[in-house]
């Protein structure tokens, strides 16, 4: 009896048999979710006043300036992204900190001191925040002329005691980041506030977790602790774009052929700008698709 079923079976499965429809397929393990994972992904503007005081606004089309502040407390920096990314706060003693953007108060309030949310250590002031992907390429450096490329989760750190990012020579303060489109074209802009400016592969540039850096422009040393020339704006420029620098109501057009006349090799002094316009406090960067503004601090 035994035999004759198996013949039945093994005939059925020659006749009416085929391949397997369910494939079976191996996944990752199960993790539990964050409750980042659970925040909408909406545009919103991260705001830090003067004085420290954090809060975040929805959209972007926000004037974080004219915005309402504390008695003796004024706008000092934003950053636009999304809520379920976190917001980067650079510290002047370049340390880096991140928080939950969806979770700071919001613009329709005066905010909050940051440093109920961070061990701030004493003296330290927070200077910059920044949002982006973790994949987002920066800019990364100090005023003395000093930098490296880094990933955006590079910046980020769990500790309310943030993590160290940027190591500062003596007298010198954390550089806004600057995103990076493209690494093989990019190029670095770098201006000095005596007007010395230089252009160079931002692929010359290490790219590194953290430190110092290599030298992008050289600035005598004296002149750097003293503070008599530091480095004023330093950002990646997309190959072919043009730029427009001001100085108060003045202001120069550059094309990429004029810029010829400024790139050189990484870590020399740069060429001087026209009278009149060495001391820059905005520039205007037209990469042909789109235009973005860079102003000073």
């Amino acid at each position: 009896m035994n035999t004759l079923l198996k013949k039945e079976i093994q005939t059925d499965a020659e006749k009416y048999g085929d391949d397997r429809r369910s494939p079976i397929v191996e996944r990752a393990e199960a993790k539990a979710m964050t409750e980042r994972d659970l925040v909408p992904s909406e545009p919103i503007t991260v705001v830090l006043s003067e004085k420290g005081w954090i809060r975040h606004a929805k959209g972007h089309d926000v004037d974080a300036s004219s915005l309402n502040y504390k008695a003796g407390d004024k706008f000092l920096a934003s950053a636009r992204g999304k809520s379920n990314q976190p917001a980067v706060f650079l510290g002047s003693d370049g340390r880096s900190y991140s928080l939950e953007s969806h979770s700071l108060p919001s613009a329709r309030s005066q905010g909050e001191p940051i440093t109920g949310r961070l061990n701030i250590n004493a003296g330290t002031s927070i200077r910059q925040v920044v949002m982006g992907e973790e994949s987002q390429l920066w800019l990364v450096g100090s005023d003395a002329g000093y930098g490296f490329v880094c990933k955006g989760s590079d910046l980020l750190s769990k500790n309310r005691s943030g993590k160290a990012l940027v190591t500062l020579p003596q007298g010198a303060e954390v550089i806004t980041p600057s995103t990076v489109g493209d690494l093989d074209s990019d190029e670095i802009l770098a201006i000095t506030n005596q007007g010395r400016m230089l252009l160079f592969p931002i692929k010359d540039l290490p790219q590194l977790g953290k430190g110092k850096g290599n030298k992008i422009i050289n600035i005598p040393s004296a002149k750097a602790k003293a503070r008599e020339e530091f480095v004023s704006h330093l950002m990646s420029l997309p190959q072919g774009a043009t730029i427009t620098l001001y100085a108060g109501k003045r202001k120069l057009g550059l094309k990429p052929a004029d810029l010829d006349n400024f790139r050189g090799e990484r870590g020399r002094r740069g060429g001087l700008l026209p009278r009149g316009l060495q001391r820059v406090t905005r520039i205007e960067i037209d990469s042909g698709d789109m235009v973005s503004d860079e102003s000073q601090d």
